[in-house]
């Protein structure tokens, strides 16, 4: 009786909506233009000049056509390059000059001067606060955002940058920075760009022995840390012997401890080396563009962190070609939260310097109102700050898709079904080049309140977007979702989408500061003369690219090459470019498998399909090579579990009695077999054997890197019980 009302309601509202349509479409037709998005989004975005087409079509193609590309063409690989020309900052930057880091703080303070440009919210009070429960948590109640302005910035950065040479730190000496994100962070940053030294970055993250690896590497004498973080030293210090000063963020709230650490170890607050620097003699060391900026660690997944060189010259070309693909307005406000030591948000807010945004920074336990350091009546970060603009990862794409998709199925028959029928339609709309203002008034804008209510334009980066979560966010949260491609060692710097790109699961065209190549992959069959589209390894050359991995001369002529002047990185990734000059990432060299029948499995696609499913927290899907099939080990989401656990009539059961059963692990199983026809997956790449992890993967127990990525090999290695199991079954 209830399906019949609600179809019923449903059918009425279709009605509505079908009347609805006929009468505002000349409307919209007229006031949207939707022809011209449409146009917008189909427009090629680079160019392959084919060397033949000029001898079949010369009249098509000028000698100005061919001198404007420098394109390599054959029958082994393809050269890709933009179409789009320099923008405004971008030619700003050529005009001024500003070829280092330090350079684009001194202009910015010139001309910003008094415009907020770092923002960081005031904790009030840590309170005891009783859950429904019984349980009591500490819970912050949080005040306003301070500011400070570009001028004040920048003295404090260069305040800091004395005060380290007061200390010892000379110039063109590396430095260390393992620290959260926060406007310290950036400021210390600048501080020793102003000097001409090198910062190492190190992930917040990083396990002790990654942390300690990457301080004695690189031979630093002082570090940079939080109050946090500081602690850790107590026994880092004995695995880094040349250390003998630490400088660590105070926090708002609780004194730091600063006692019970190695003798002759200088440990000082951040405002005191700023206070020192106040009344130092010392002159700003301006570097070179090549000089060496940035020492900056991978988070490891495949081992060992590695060092990235990245120079100035590296930072400004990427930051010129990001400023020539995301259009930027005066008003608008960055949230900063993920980690400055990923390269990608260093970028991204080295950015919103160059172009005057403010930056308010935030993290994950306070950045939403229901996040879990937030005293309950008090807003979150982005409900205070209301940015426009903000960096994100797939992770927590993925876990925002999952909310959404937990809250609507929360609700009542009819909620669920008003919602469905809603979204699809709004999909529908917008494919066709429309806006759909009134149900975004009444329905989604309800939803975009959750980061604050203004946030335009989201920035993702750092690993591969699924389609359903790309076309999901973009819809529900009313914003431009940006997918870019870029890797440590090119600065980030690769492929961006435009704006205007209607299409999901694509990186978009090359930037302005560098070329696309995709070359053979004989192994995988990935060839330039694959139909429809050419296929292959995706080599990334521009001032972006690195010089290559800090004392691993022999990785770096492995993966790095000079080709007519300009360095290219092999990035093993395996790509796609469509007629449009779009890439499109399919695969990864070091992530495909063949099984026993010739299939071949592309494991990284597999897991990103199958991380949008709700039961999935995490997934890593095994191949062996000489097995039909692959297996996964999953780490399933607790909420999940146990509502599918009554469902299969189990009940009262703990999450790891949950994650031993074999009830549990076919019905798993079969949620992901639905799902993944759902995600369009072939047959033999679905998992036919699951194996439940009672542990969350977590960068402290060594199987996912400080990003999140997974550590295959060491995956393995602890679960070799588990697929040795699955095989045999």
């Amino acid at each position: 009786m209830d399906s019949f009302w609600v179809q019923s309601a449903l059918g009425a509202i279709k009605a509505l909506a079908f009347v609805y349509d006929i009468i505002t479409l000349p409307v919209y037709l007229v006031m949207q233009a939707p022809w011209k998005r449409r146009q917008d989004s189909r427009r090629v975005k680079a160019t392959l000049i084919n060397k033949k087409l000029l001898v079949d079509e010369p009249s098509k193609y000028s000698a100005d056509d061919i001198e404007a590309k420098i394109i390599k063409n054959d029958e082994t690989e393809l050269t890709y390059r933009t179409t789009e020309p320099p923008r405004e900052v971008h030619v700003k930057m050529l005009q001024e000059n500003i070829d280092t880091l330090e350079k684009v703080f001194n202009y910015v303070a010139k001309t910003h001067s008094t415009k907020r440009c770092l923002g960081t919210r005031q904790i009030l009070s840590e309170e005891d606060e009783t859950q429904p429960n019984g349980r009591v948590f500490k819970k912050y109640n949080m005040g306003d955002y301070e500011w400070k302005n570009f001028i004040e910035a920048e003295r404090m950065a260069a305040s800091f940058g004395r005060g380290l040479r007061e200390l010892g730190q000379a110039p063109r000496e590396n430095i260390v920075i393992f620290a959260e994100t926060r406007a310290e962070w950036l400021i210390a940053a600048h501080g020793c760009f102003k000097q001409a030294m090198s910062i190492v970055t190190v992930y917040a993250t990083l396990g002790d022995d990654g942390v300690a690896h990457c301080i004695s590497e690189t031979e630093v004498t002082t570090v940079i840390t939080s109050h946090d973080l500081l602690p850790k030293f107590k026994t880092l210090l004995d695995k880094c012997p040349k250390v003998n000063t630490i400088i660590y963020m105070e926090d708002q709230l609780h004194k730091t401890e600063t006692t019970g650490f190695k003798s002759g170890v200088k440990i000082l607050p951040f405002a005191q080396v700023v206070k020192i620097g106040n009344d130092s003699k010392f002159e700003n060391v301006p570097p070179k563009g090549e000089d060496t900026a940035i020492i900056m660690y991978t988070s490891g997944s495949t081992g060992t962190p590695k060092g990235v060189l990245l120079s100035h010259k590296n930072c400004i070309a990427t930051m010129k070609g990001f400023c020539d693909m995301v259009t930027i307005y005066p008003e608008d406000v960055l949230i900063g939260f993920l980690p400055l030591a990923h390269v990608f948000e260093l970028v991204a807010e080295s950015v919103c310097l160059m172009t005057g945004i403010s930056i308010g920074y935030s993290t994950p336990l306070t950045l939403i109102d229901t996040s879990s350091k937030i005293k309950r009546g008090c807003k979150g970060d982005a409900s205070v700050l209301k940015p426009t603009c903000m960096t994100s990862v797939p992770l927590i794409l993925d876990r925002i898709s999952k909310g959404i998709n937990d809250k609507v199925n929360s609700g009542s028959a009819f909620r669920k079904a008003l919602f469905k029928f809603l979204y699809q339609y709004k999909v529908k709309w917008i494919q066709r080049g429309y806006r759909t203002p009134l149900i975004d008034k009444l329905v989604f804008e309800k939803v975009a309140k959750l980061m604050g209510g203004k946030v335009r334009i989201i920035m993702s980066g750092g690993a591969p977007l699924s389609a359903d979560t790309h076309e999901q966010i973009k819809t529900c949260l009313c914003v431009d979702l940006i997918q870019g491609y870029g890797l440590t060692e090119t600065t980030s710097g690769a492929t961006v989408m435009d704006a205007r790109d209607m299409t999901y699961g694509r990186t978009g065209g090359p930037l302005t500061v560098c070329d696309i190549r995709l070359v053979n992959w004989e192994e995988g069959n990935y060839r330039v003369t694959n139909k429809p589209y050419p296929q292959g390894e995706v080599v990334i050359g521009g001032d972006c690219v690195s010089q290559g991995y800090y004392k691993l001369p022999g990785k770096t002529n492995e993966d790095f090459f000079e080709e007519d002047g300009r360095r290219w990185f092999k990035t093993g990734d395996i790509g796609e470019v469509q007629t449009d000059g779009v890439l499109k990432i399919i695969d990864r060299k070091k992530d495909l498998v063949k099984l026993q029948a010739g299939e071949y499995v592309s494991l990284g696609k597999v897991e990103s399909e199958l991380k949008t499913c709700g039961i999935i927290e995490n997934i890593c899907v095994y191949g062996d090579p000489t097995k039909q099939f692959t297996v996964a080990l999953v780490v399933p989401n607790q909420k999940h579990l146990e509502e599918l656990a009554e469902r299969n009539g189990l009940k009262n059961k703990t999450f790891e009695e949950l994650c031993s059963s074999k009830i549990m692990e076919k019905a798993i199983l079969k949620e992901i077999s639905e799902h993944a026809r759902k995600c369009k997956l072939q047959k033999y790449e679905v998992p036919a054997a699951i194996t439940l992890c009672k542990e969350v993967w977590s960068p402290d127990m060594g199987l996912v890197t400080a990003a999140f990525k997974l550590k295959r090999k060491d995956i393995q290695d602890k679960y070799q019980h588990d697929i040795n199991r699955m095989y045999a079954s």
